[in-house]
């Protein structure tokens, strides 16, 4: 039944197949998914909201059905019968969302190849985001309580401004535009390292940020230099001379 829905919901909304790897050699290409711990974490937090919103319409549905149950009204079957279809009603549309919960699970993508890495999620709205190494500023991880009780991680990856590109059904949108999570991973240590591994790597080979590079050759070009002390001695010749002709 859960595969029928997915097949449904896929066609219904439209969402991608699987992502294509980010800029950079495919051969590095590295893809990680969320743990199975993730999904459960996930039903957890389902759990404990639905909760929360069904106790008290059961409370209350119980106490109208018994209320009408004693009371003189003619047709409190009639009552009884709404107040228990909207129940019904409810439950069915946690179970919805139950549904929707695993689905969001399975289209959860993280992909890391040797110069940048893209992140996708989400069902109703598919957001994705592809982040160069070049712009990484931080790399964290962290873990609440029921994720330390499952197992699971979330890696942080925040950027410079202009350094991550967040798209949404093929439109930029700005939420979360310099941050890039890697939610509920087992190894979160491992693509941690992987991912400074490889930004360490494309720095010692000179292929990070262009506009730095640029200003350390100019810092330290020979030419350059030898250049400005030539401009230099000639400016102070020139000074001197017209210093000497206004005596």
């Amino acid at each position: 039944m859960y595969n029928a829905f997915r097949d449904l919901c896929e066609r219904l909304l439209r969402i991608p197949g699987d992502p294509e790897p980010p800029p950079g050699d495919e051969a590095t290409t590295r893809i990680f998914r969320a743990a199975p711990n993730y999904y459960k974490y996930l039903v957890c937090l389902w759990g404990i909201t639905t909760a929360a919103s069904l106790f008290p319409q059961f409370v209350i549905s119980l106490v109208l059905i018994v209320v009408l149950a004693r009371s003189d009204v003619s047709w409190p079957l009639l009552l009884i019968g709404l107040i228990l279809l909207l129940l019904v009603i409810h439950v069915l549309v946690a179970l919805f969302q139950l549904a929707v919960v695993r689905l969001k699970f399975e289209k959860r993508w993280y992909i890391v190849t040797d110069r940048s890495l893209r992140v996708r999620e989400g069902v109703t709205t598919v957001q994705e985001m592809t982040v160069n190494f070049a712009n990484i500023q931080n790399i964290s991880v962290s873990q609440g309580p029921l994720q330390r009780i499952l197992g699971i991680f979330d890696l942080r990856v925040d950027t410079a401004g202009g350094g991550g590109a967040a798209t949404a059904h093929g439109q930029n949108i700005s939420q979360n535009l310099h941050t890039a999570w890697f939610r509920g991973i087992e190894n979160a240590e491992q693509v941690r390292q992987l991912i400074q591994d490889r930004l360490r790597h494309l720095k010692d080979s000179g292929l990070g940020d262009h506009e730095e590079r640029h200003h350390a050759s100019v810092r330290t070009s020979p030419d350059l230099l030898a250049a400005l002390r030539s401009v230099h001695a000639e400016a102070k010749l020139l000074r001197s001379v017209l210093s000497g002709s206004s005596r």
